[in-house]
């Protein structure tokens, strides 16, 4: 008997009403990167263990790393039931996992199995492809995760799935010019065989050696042209908490009170994708056993759907949109007994050009490789700061004429979404440290003010 099973055993045996376990077994291979080399490699085996407890309508929770005290954490989360306030509104726990989509590339048995040494290289790949005279030191990580995940409950509800995941970073800086700079690189993916280190590495390189002796950005309103990976930066920390149920009903969002309204450009899509092929979010059924699918958030401009879990769709007596989950670090899924509501990958969609194109059609503006302290000013009417620190730019008649120095953004999201003129073709995975895993384009905005720090 797993130890999933016994804890659903003794809370049986207490009589309470309903209750689940949720089992994780995960493997973690961290390379570290540091002054151009290895300067650690460690392998993790973790194993918890998740309770949550609903006893007239009080819920409780514990998790246990020790899987021989399943008993034990079951009498511990009953002793808490009786500091809770009943949650009237809640309604049950799901019966059953409903039939999921097929998803291919979840799981990798090369990642599973992969040995440090192999690790080793492919962070040795990553350093080599940075290498440059221009180059100073590289530092960065290689995370490589598998796990398993299991998820019961007294209503009948069996779910067992396994996953791995790859992810690695490099940062490279250069003490040539007037000023030091840097330029970063970045990839993750489900199976080894999409993962390309050497196109990290060339990345971070470009972006730093192009960086080298900026000019001053003047103050003023600019085209401006977000690459990937700082749309994945904007899209985790200013985009996601506003299509969130529970931000939206508690009037938190900047979009309260306009769902099916137009709230974007007609050629910008949002969408929760957790079927996107190698997406890091993807998964045939979230952490509370619902089964997933594709929901739009903004379609063709027209703010859509929320996103949420079982917890607060009860409260707001409306259907879960089987986004529950339990995110882990660094990457992949955790045991944490109360699941959270987040979205699995969030993609932007619409009509597509190449990003030569976008620069070419581009008369005054600036290009945006790297965001950095990007945070919410005022969330309820969707101000937002963040701060251009790499990867700058300037553009000037439709080419790209000078790298740029550091510049801070203060905007508003409603505003940006109404002056989005391009989406790039160039989509790629995102994933900033324990941050929301996207699937993001470069994209051009107009009329934005910046203001320069240097």
């Amino acid at each position: 008997m797993s130890a999933c099973e016994r804890a659903l055993e003794y809370a049986k045996s207490l009589k309470i009403d309903e209750s689940e376990s949720v089992l994780v077994q995960k493997r973690i291979l961290t390379v570290r990167i540091t002054d151009s080399q290895i300067a650690e490699i460690k392998q993790n085996f973790e194993k918890s263990l998740g309770i949550r407890l609903i006893h007239k309508k009080r819920i409780s929770s514990v998790q246990t790393n020790n899987l021989d005290e399943a008993d034990k954490a079951v009498k511990q989360a009953n002793e808490l039931l009786k500091f809770s306030q009943p949650k009237n509104f809640w309604k049950s726990l799901p019966d059953g996992i409903e039939k999921t989509a097929t998803i291919e590339n979840l799981f990798d048995k090369k990642l599973d199995d992969i040995s440090e040494k192999e690790a080793a290289d492919i962070a040795y790949d990553l350093i080599k492809s940075t290498s440059h005279k221009k180059i100073s030191s590289v530092s960065g990580s290689v995370n490589i995760v598998s796990e398993t995940f299991e998820i019961l409950n007294s209503n009948g509800l069996n779910g067992s799935d396994r996953a791995s995941y790859i992810s690695g970073t490099i940062n490279a800086e250069s003490n040539e010019g007037i000023v030091p700079v840097s330029g970063i690189g970045q990839a993750s993916c489900r199976t080894l065989n999409s993962f390309l280190p050497q196109e990290i590495g060339k990345d971070a390189k470009k972006m730093c050696i192009e960086s080298i002796n900026p000019k001053k950005c003047d103050d003023g309103t600019y085209t401006l042209i977000f690459e990937p990976y700082s749309v994945g930066e904007l899209l985790a920390f200013v985009f996601a908490a506003n299509f969130n149920l529970k931000t939206y009903s508690e009037k938190r969002s900047c979009f309260s009170n306009m769902l099916n309204s137009q709230v974007a450009v007609e050629n910008f899509n949002l969408i929760d994708d957790p079927h996107a092929k190698e997406g890091i979010g993807s998964k045939k059924f979230d952490e509370e056993g619902i089964a997933t699918n594709p929901q739009p958030l903004i379609q063709n401009g027209i703010f859509k759907n929320t996103f949420s879990d079982l917890f607060n769709s009860f409260k707001e007596d409306q259907m879960t949109s089987a986004n529950g989950c339990r995110p882990g670090i660094p990457i992949g899924r955790s045991a944490d007994p109360i699941p959270v509501a987040l979205p699995h990958n969030l993609k932007i969609d619409g009509k597509k050009i190449s990003k030569d194109e976008i620069i070419s059609d581009t008369k005054r503006g600036l290009l945006v490789g790297r965001l950095w302290y990007t945070y919410a000013v005022n969330p309820t009417k969707g101000d937002f700061s963040c701060t251009a620190r790499s990867g700058i730019r300037i553009i000037e008649g439709g080419e790209i004429k000078y790298p740029g120095k550091s510049f801070r953004i203060v905007h508003n999201l409603p505003i940006l979404l109404k002056n989005i003129s391009a989406i790039g073709d160039d989509s790629k995975n995102v994933l900033q440290w324990a941050s929301l895993p996207s699937i993001a384009p470069s994209i051009r905005t107009e009329n934005i003010r910046i203001t320069a720090i240097s």
